[in-house]
């Protein structure tokens, strides 16, 4: 007798998947989430380490957080296209599996750069978590509740970028550095088969790759995530580097134009929110970044807190971030992201103003209460932006708007960790500071952006009806 495997089928638009399946869909996107963005962090607090076990130097371990960010980054928007091509959820599969690899190869790497390429293998895995994971949450929720999926997102975000220092000083206490990427292998193995098993069956869309517009994408990002890595100890070299990523990003700009699904999102971005939102995306990761950057060193060289101490003043941060996220969730189906987001914005730039203006010698408690006012503001703006970000194009185009998302947060954490580079390098008093007053103004620009996407009719609020 044969016997019939039925497979997860693919929902209509709007109607989402059956409540338990998409729980099941739901918790292995944010698990591969979590993986790709904890890994990003999680590096760094390895690196001396590395040096001693490989016996490298301290400019070439940098190369293994280098590797993986700049896979991330041109990787990103090719993976986007390819889950549009082939079907979200294979290209989904292919990243698990990627990262899955990757992961292994690094824990047993023998050499710096081994380990190096096989950050860069993780790096293409995490590029298509990061970009088609949106676009699976947008196909699995009815459109009513799909604003709770893109909070959860956030919530990951924001807890995996926080989280990372502390879970890697955890690791190497008890272990040895290849457990840093050992640990995610069982996560990795139950995922896989769970996400092939539950998630729903992709269409995709018959149409070429778009391979010369894949290459200066990589050249023009790779250029420019480059010249900001390296601009604080080798800036003539950072100049050249970000002037010519410059010149192929309008080359890239120019060839995208043409075509009509591009594989940079110039259609989408011609959608006002979208690009107001993009806009939106770009001031508040700027924020983030440069605040996450320089409050350590305020509280740490300013304040005289210990790393441990430190730590724990800056958890306020992602745990008000679980807090506001789900709220702006359920608030967006029936307010305007334009507000919510401007409200949210506005707060995250009173947070950080306060943050600024601590006093010589604050208590914890004062430190922990700004930095939960920051934590709250940028979670109630993060839902709403995102669910705008990927429900405001066509459905045909989800793969891409996911992407976007992802680019845009790619782009402010460069941005933001350039001009903290640079303020850094010009060794003024009270740099930290003066770092917090930029991200603030970064955190006000979003805000009066945001509130612009009131001024378009699609930007009103999340649509509850397909």
């Amino acid at each position: 007798m044969q016997t019939h495997i039925e497979q997860p089928q693919r929902p209509a638009e709007g109607q989402g998947l059956p409540e338990r399946q998409r729980w099941l869909v739901m918790g292995c996107i944010l698990l591969g989430i979590l993986l790709s963005n904890l890994d990003s962090a999680i590096a760094n607090i390895a690196l001396p380490t590395l040096v001693r076990e490989l016996g490298t130097s301290d400019a070439a371990v940098v190369w293994v957080v280098n590797g993986y960010q700049l896979a991330v980054a041109v990787c990103l928007l090719p993976a986007a296209a390819l889950g549009e091509i082939v079907g979200h959820k294979r290209i989904y599969a292919i990243g698990l599996v990627l990262f899955l690899i990757g992961s292994v190869c690094c824990a047993s790497a023998p050499s710096l750069s081994f380990l190096v390429a096989a950050r860069v293998l993780q790096g293409v895995g995490g590029a298509c978590l990061a970009a088609l994971g949106p676009a699976l949450v947008r196909s699995i929720y009815p459109r009513s509740l799909i604003a709770r999926g893109f909070a959860s997102i956030a919530l990951v975000v924001a807890m995996s970028g926080a989280l990372g220092p502390t879970v890697a000083a955890l690791i190497l206490s008890v272990a040895a550095w290849p457990w840093l990427f050992l640990v995610n292998v069982p996560a990795c193995v139950v995922a896989i088969p769970l996400f092939l098993a539950v998630a729903p069956r992709g269409q995709g869309v018959a149409r070429p790759f778009d391979l010369s517009g894949a290459l200066l994408n990589a050249i023009a990002l790779g250029l420019l995530v480059l010249g900001v890595d390296i601009l604080g100890h080798d800036t003539g070299r950072a100049i050249a580097m970000l002037a010519v990523g410059a010149v192929f990003l309008m080359g890239l700009v120019w060839h995208q134009s043409r075509r009509a699904a591009p594989l940079l999102p110039l259609d989408l971005l011609r959608i006002p929110v979208i690009a107001l939102s993009g806009a939106t995306s770009v001031c508040s990761y700027a924020a983030q970044i440069i605040a996450y950057i320089s409050v350590p060193f305020l509280l740490q060289t300013l304040l005289h807190r210990s790393a441990v101490e430190t730590g724990l003043l800056v958890t306020p941060w992602p745990l008000l971030v679980a807090v506001a996220a789900p709220i702006a969730g359920r608030l967006s189906a029936r307010y305007p992201a334009a507000v919510l987001g401007s409200v949210g914005l506005a707060v995250l730039a009173c947070g950080l103003v306060s943050l600024a203006m601590l006093p010589a010698s604050p208590g914890d408690l004062d430190i922990a209460i700004r930095m939960a006012v920051c934590g709250a503001g940028f979670g109630f703006f993060q839902t709403p932006n995102n669910t705008t970000m990927m429900t405001s194009g066509p459905v045909a185009r989800s793969g891409a708007a996911g992407g976007l998302v992802a680019v845009a947060r790619t782009v402010g954490w460069c941005l933001g960790s350039s001009l903290v580079t640079m303020l850094f390098q010009l060794n003024v008093a009270d740099r930290t500071t003066k770092c917090l007053a930029v991200a603030a103004a970064f955190a006000a620009a979003g805000a009066v952006v945001s509130l612009a996407r009131g001024l378009t009719a699609s930007g009103a609020r999340v649509p509850t009806r397909s």
